[in-house]
């Protein structure tokens, strides 16, 4: 995926779930559209350095949407962390159509939101032999211990998909839970049992089941002038599942 005219600021405050303060280089101070309805636990540090995208719709309300905000990292560079959630599919059809994703290549056709008892899960692939789901969850929580885990916060949603997952493993077909890791400081994932434990050993009794479970990680491009300007999923990454978690 390709940015173009990404503007940078400084992360004043984020509120009402869909509002994030920036203040410019200018020094103005505008109100950007924040595209994730989740906690973004240890990812809303005011503070920060965050990078905007222009509306290109004259009639939205807003004309920025937040993209990415810079974290720091003891001991290492800065990490970019992707706050917009709608960005995952597009990365992931992208890594999909190009082949990046060798556990899943080979497919015949591809079909967003596929409907499935219950639920919609996000990619429905075909190929010769069999059929695959593909459910994808973005990852951005990092610990103090450094590692990534899912979820950032107790979802019910979540455990409902690992159950639907389940059931088409059950039937004969393939299913797969994909974490796109939208953290560059993230080398590994497990579930966040210290934030939903129920969705935790959910996760661990599908994958026993058969389930699979995958994790790539995104890789960010930057210009001449040190602005993000291409990000793609390219790092596979091991999932740990039986990892304990920090304490809340």
């Amino acid at each position: 995926m390709e940015y173009t005219q990404l503007t940078p600021g400084i992360l004043v405050r984020r509120y009402k779930r869909f509002l994030a303060d920036v203040r410019l280089a200018s020094g103005e101070e505008v109100i950007a559209h924040c595209p994730n309805t989740g906690s973004m636990r240890g990812v809303n540090v005011p503070g920060c350095r965050v990078w905007l995208s222009p509306s290109r719709n004259p009639a939205r309300k807003l004309a920025w949407t937040w993209e990415w905000i810079e974290l720091p990292m003891p001991g290492a560079a800065p990490a970019l962390v992707s706050v917009h959630t709608g960005r995952a599919n597009a990365w992931v059809e992208e890594a999909l159509s190009t082949g990046r994703i060798a556990e899943l290549a080979g497919y015949t056709t591809l079909k967003r939101e596929a409907k499935v008892e219950g639920a919609r899960l996000d990619f429905r692939l075909a190929e010769a032999r069999q059929t695959i789901h593909v459910e994808v969850k973005q990852v951005t929580l990092r610990e103090d211990d450094g590692h990534g885990y899912f979820p950032d916060s107790v979802s019910e949603r979540g455990r409902r998909h690992l159950e639907s997952l389940a059931a088409r493993v059950a039937m004969g077909e393939r299913a797969v839970l994909l974490f796109c890791v939208a953290h560059t400081g993230i080398d590994t994932v497990a579930p966040a049992g210290h934030l939903d434990p129920v969705y935790a050993e959910t996760l661990r009794r599908v994958a026993a089941q058969g389930v699979e479970v995958l994790a790539y990680g995104v890789s960010v491009i930057h210009d001449t002038a040190g602005v993000p300007c291409q990000a793609m999923l390219t790092r596979r990454l091991p999932v740990d599942l039986e990892r304990q978690p920090p304490s809340v």
